[in-house]
């Protein structure tokens, strides 16, 4: 069984409203991105995961492990298609990592994929409820917006967490996005912007709000002896973690934490046998702005209640004590639900090698990606080192 496993390759589309850009030829170009990268032969990868939410509903594509496959010309290998809702990616990357892990295989892509600007808004929306409750979500009429601005309200309520604080991590992630080629908004906002922004569910406006998004990440896993022979840059993998919770928001035991990160976090850093004070910076899922300052809390880098102020103070800037979403995050970055948990891995890689050009984050080593499905449902961890 290998020791470790590594990360040798990483690729990634732009992400944005790609018209131009088939659900098809955005895999393909990341996964071909990501072979490049890893200067291997496709010929060397022994099996494929791609993570995905709604192909059927965003592209009319079901049956999407083959097709990938096909059009990367790796037809042959066994292909499998992950989905956890918007943490399809990170499972993909899980998965990938497992079966490596386990010794079954030695070389193995994890992708991730989603076309979602072909369909209406409208249908967007009712896509992406498909990761909620049907029956007592859905069905009632509630949205994500909606389901956040529940768990917002109730933090604000219960921690004294502000609409400026939480405006801040919007302002924060619009920075770093003007930092990052491949980010949907490269465009600066300000806490006026974000504040004098249309209402979308009281009190999130759109600027605390990640958008509709097409987008395709690839990273190149392999088992320790492969890697050291194929790359002098290799980031290792530590720990890999998976929790759930109740898919409904009515059921869980608090509205104002996301308690599958926290579980997944605590697990997280006991494989890794490190403490949160030792991660240089993490990526984490920020599908809304409240869910950042949520997340922060969940894995252990402040007290529960601490989010918006830490925020506040500039500790989750580039330059602060960690620094949160130097990509730009789900906010500015973009959201193609499927590759997120992937494009947050190819972050990670970038920075850990020092690659991450001017939004590179001054000696990481250490770095941590989380990834969350629906309102909290599923969340997975991931901690990486160089």
């Amino acid at each position: 069984m290998p020791k470790r496993v590594g990360i040798i390759g990483v690729g990634s589309t732009k992400f944005g409203e790609l018209w131009d850009y088939s659900f098809r030829d955005l895999i393909t170009e990341a996964g071909t991105k990501a072979i490049t990268d890893a200067g291997i032969d496709g010929k060397d990868i022994e099996a494929l995961y791609i993570g995905s939410m709604s192909p059927g509903l965003f592209a009319e594509q079901e049956h999407i492990s083959a097709l990938v496959a096909d059009y990367a010309g790796l037809s042959g290998i066994p292909a499998t298609r992950v989905e956890a809702a918007c943490a399809s990616g990170g499972l993909a990357l899980r998965e990938a990592y497992i079966a490596i892990k386990s010794g079954l295989f030695d070389i193995v892509v994890a992708g991730g994929v989603e076309k979602m600007t072909d369909v209406s808004t409208e249908s967007a929306m009712i896509n992406l409820m498909g990761a909620g409750d049907q029956e007592w979500e859905a069905f009632k009429g509630v949205t994500f917006p909606a389901l956040y601005a529940l768990m917002t309200r109730r933090h604000m309520f219960e921690y004294g967490t502000t609409i400026e604080q939480i405006s801040m991590v919007s302002v924060k992630n619009h920075h770093n996005a003007t930092l990052n080629p491949n980010a949907q908004f490269q465009f600066e906002v300000s806490i006026e912007d974000v504040m004098n922004s249309p209402i979308v569910a009281d009190p999130l406006r759109l600027l605390h709000c990640s958008p509709i998004t097409d987008g395709a990440s690839a990273v190149i896993l392999a088992s320790e002896e492969k890697a050291k022979k194929l790359s002098d840059e290799v980031v290792w993998i530590s720990a890999s973690a998976l929790a759930t919770d109740t898919i409904a928001l009515h059921d869980r035991k608090s509205l104002s934490r996301i308690n599958s990160s926290v579980i997944a976090a605590r697990n997280a850093y006991e494989q890794a046998k490190i403490k949160p004070k030792d991660i240089d910076f993490a990526e984490v899922h920020d599908c809304f702005s409240i869910a950042e300052i949520m997340a922060i809390e969940a894995l252990g880098f402040c007290e529960f209640g601490n989010g918006g102020k830490i925020t506040e103070d500039g500790e989750t800037a580039l330059d602060g004590s960690i620094p949160i979403n130097p990509s730009g995050g789900l906010k500015a970055k973009g959201h193609p639900v499927g590759a997120t948990g992937i494009a947050q891995a190819v972050e990670a890689v970038l920075q850990l090698t020092g690659r991450a050009g001017r939004r590179q984050v001054d000696d990481a080593e250490i770095g941590l990606i989380h990834n969350v499905g629906g309102s909290g449902a599923t969340s997975v961890v991931h901690i990486l080192e160089r």
